[in-house]
This record gives C-alpha cells, structure tokens and sequence, in this order.
C-alpha cells in the first residue's frame, strides 16, 4: 500500500565504527565513554545552531508543513534521533490495546520514511534510550494493557533487533535515563496502563546487557519524569500514585555513587502527564500536565539543583498534557500541541525573560505524539491521537477521549525567519 516503504540495508562502515564503540564501552573506560556520550551531542548542538543561526530573531514562529507519511499509524510510539541524524520510530498502538511490532526510520535528506527490521516484541509506552555506541535500548512498555519485561536493542548498522536481558519487573509509563557512565537507570512505572505504581528502579549495564536493581524510590510513581542533572544525579517529579491514587508535588533525587535516593523538594503543583527538560542554564523545567481531577495544567516552574527549590514562571496560554517539550539550540523550549482537543498550537519558552510566546499551529492536532530536533533546526512532529473538534484550541476541564484513531501523517516544523 506503501510504495515508498522498503528494507533498510547494512552500513558496513557504520557497522565498523560502531564495533569499535561498543568495544570502549565494554572496557568500562569512564572518561571514554563520557566523551562518546557527550561529544555527538555537542557536535550536534553545534551544528544545529550554526545551521539555524539566520533564523533566530525577533519571530519565533514555526511553519507546519506535512512530510513523509508513516507507513504505520501509530501512538505512544518512541522516536530517537540516531547519530547520523535520522530518526528511528519503534513500536505504538492504534487503539491503546496491542503493541506494534513494527519500525521506520526518517531520512531529513528525502523526507521518506523507510521500513527497518521489527521489534522482537510488540509495545506501546516503553522508552527509548540512544546508548553511546550508537544503539539504541528500548524498555518495557504496555501490550494488550499488560506490562511487559523484555528489552530490545536496535543496532543502525544492521537494522537489526536483539533481545538483551529483562526487566527484574516488568512495568511501563515508566522513566529511562542515561546516566554519565553510559547506564541506563529505569524507575518506576506501572504495571497497566491506569495503575498499580511501582518504587522499584533497575540499572542496565551495556557492556554485560544485564539489569541490576537498585535502591527503591521513597514514593511508587508511574507517569513521572526523570531528568539528568549536569552533575550527574536524577531527578524524579511528580507522576501518579498507585491503583486509583492522584497526582504527586513529590521529587526525589537519585545518586549513582551512593546508590541512594533522596527526597528533594516538591512541586508547588502535582502533575502527571508533564515534561521535563534541562535547560542550558542548569536548572529543569517542568511543564503543563494533568491534576488528579484531570484538568488541564497551564502552570510551569523550574528547579534548581544549587538550591533545591521550585520556582514558578510563566504560565502556558493552553493547558496541555500528552505533549512534547524540545530544547533548541539557542536555549528556547518549545512545546507542541496534546491533550485539550488534542491542541495544534505550540508555544515557545524564553528562559532569560520567563515567558512563553505563541510559536505557530500545526496542520493536525494530535495527543501523543512524538517531537524531534533535526540537525538543521527543523522539529520532526509523526503520529500520535488524531483531534475529535474542527477547534484548534478547544478548552476542556480534562483532555477530550483521544486514545484511538492514530495519525499516520507527519509534519516538519521550520523556524520563521
């Protein structure tokens, strides 16, 4: 039906850099594998704002324009930017009961989406990690509203999906974080889609494809964030309790040294269905979500590791959850459309001023979907829920029933000059 759709074919060259990566991280070598870790994403940073540079005045608005079309419509999926800049989706759900086994992979240059090899595995809410080899570690997530187990791994040099170890629990609408050694730390999650939270945390070693478990969180959580702090720790905020329970204020802070978590201090809003981002002044913004009673959050606020505080700023124009947030290369956050409609608008955030401006529409609104930044400064927006209203900004008590009917069409989003 599809005619764009084929195989992909193995990169020898890619094959052999990527060899040699995973030899250095197999070695356990720290300063190695920091430098893997953290030098593509400089190099990429670099470039995106060496590329986007012309375009960073006084507008800020984003023009939406479809692209390639998915050859799988699909939600709750997971999509990385590899190393060479193209982008893996892996997995989703049409209809939020069974898991997608199936992949593709966006190309920037030919705005084509291309079939790769299948998950082992069919899921939907998982999580994806892009390891510093290259790979890319996917985790757990939902089929059939179960929690699974498993956990896959997708090497870009064959196209290829290898199970590696198991979860010690399964879970999902958990969190997974690259730690600075190249680890994974996962925490938390549930064991359906609604309920059953867990405190339990699990650290995956790359170089042995092994879990190890690791201290529980003070609070069971599911639907949470956990964000990298630049000296290395985690932090976790907010999220939903278990079986029935409401939206958590509470934070806790994870240190690989000590294998320890800590109670940091809470939000001044509980929240679930958030996002998290570092900013490139140190400090995390949480954004929009969803209260216990299910309204729509407008408000943001930041921590600050140095002081471990939350600080209000800005607040949305739309409540939102089930979004995007992305951090762009002159420091700027911008978030896209979700729940409340689903939304088409998206907004920007403007650290140094701490407010948030509107940044343009999309030409479909949609509820979990994915945002990812390409090298040349344009946002990759594919699949998620489809909107249930003509109004592009519809304004609801709690997010409108979105969890069937997913997109199969995606949109680029490119900066106004």
């Amino acid at each position: 039906m599809h005619s764009h759709l084929q195989l992909t074919q193995p990169n020898p060259l890619l094959a052999a850099s990527n060899r040699e990566n995973r030899s250095v991280v197999g070695g356990r070598s720290v300063r190695s594998i920091l430098l893997r870790s953290i030098a593509p994403s400089l190099l990429f940073l670099g470039l995106a704002l060496f590329l986007v540079r012309p375009c960073l005045g006084a507008g800020g608005s984003f023009a939406f324009a479809e692209t390639g079309t998915l050859g799988t419509a699909r939600s709750y999926h997971t999509a990385t930017t590899l190393l060479d800049g193209r982008v893996l989706v892996a997995g989703g759900s049409n209809d939020g009961d069974a898991g997608f086994t199936s992949a593709e992979i966006y190309d920037p240059a030919t705005g084509v989406w291309t079939e790769t090899r299948s998950l082992n595995a069919g899921r939907y809410r998982h999580t994806d990690t892009l390891l510093p080899d290259g790979r890319v570690l996917v985790v757990g997530g939902l089929d059939n509203n179960r929690a699974i187990a498993s956990a896959e791994i997708y090497d870009p040099a064959t196209g290829l999906w290898t199970p590696t170890g198991g979860l010690a629990t399964a879970r999902s609408t958990h969190t997974a974080t690259l730690l600075l050694d190249g680890r994974v730390l996962v925490s938390g999650g549930g064991a359906t889609g609604g309920g059953g939270a867990f405190t339990s945390a699990e650290i995956y070693d790359p170089s042995t494809g092994l879990w190890t478990e690791t201290a529980n969180l003070a609070v069971p959580r599911f639907r949470h964030t956990a964000t990298l702090l630049p000296d290395g720790r985690v932090l976790v905020a907010g999220g939903k309790g278990g079986s029935g329970g409401g939206a958590l204020n509470s934070a806790e802070i994870y240190d690989p040294g000590s294998q320890t978590w800590t109670r940091a201090a809470s939000l001044n809003v509980a929240r679930f269905r958030h996002t998290d981002t570092l900013l490139l002044n140190g400090k995390v913004i949480v954004v929009g979500g969803l209260t216990s009673s299910l309204k729509l959050i407008q408000s943001a606020e930041l921590y600050d590791p140095m002081t471990d505080t939350w600080t209000s700023t800005g607040n949305l124009t739309y409540g939102r959850a089930t979004f995007t947030a992305t951090l762009l290369a002159n420091g700027k956050l911008l978030v896209i459309a979700g729940e409340g409609g689903p939304l088409t608008s998206a907004e920007l955030y403007n650290p140094s001023r701490g407010v948030w401006t509107a940044a343009g529409n999309l030409i479909t609104g949609r509820s979990g979907h994915t945002a990812n930044l390409l090298a040349g400064g344009e946002i990759l927006v594919a699949g998620g829920y489809g909107e249930e209203t003509s109004s592009p900004h519809r304004r609801v008590s709690g997010p409108a029933f979105v969890d069937h009917g997913a997109l199969e069409t995606a949109e680029l989003g490119i900066r106004s000059r």
